[in-house]
């Protein structure tokens, strides 16, 4: 019996502002821990190489966000509004 594999389920890369987006999403077999849903994702603004608003939930930390220097927790309710409050940071960050 195969095992199950992640899947990705969407993938972007773009200039933005000053900089660019770019991200991935991949629906998983199981959850990242501490995360209790079946998606893993990385989601960054970067400028000048350096990370202006980050999304990510990797393991041991769950589901979080950079804003500058500060890490705040985030809660996941579905990949549409984790992409939509992504871009809506971005926005407010916007270089």
């Amino acid at each position: 019996m195969p095992t199950e594999r992640a899947q990705r389920i969407h993938i972007f890369k773009q200039a933005f502002g000053a900089g660019r987006i770019e991200g991935v999403v991949w629906r998983v077999p199981e959850p990242v821990p501490p995360s209790e849903h079946p998606y893993k994702y990385r989601l960054v603004y970067v400028v000048d190489g350096k990370r202006i608003v980050g999304y990510d939930n990797e393991r041991g930390k769950g589901d979080h966000k950079h804003i500058g220097d500060k890490e705040l927790n985030y809660a996941f309710s579905g990949v549409k509004q984790l992409l939509a409050d992504f871009m809506i940071d971005v926005e407010a960050n916007k270089l």
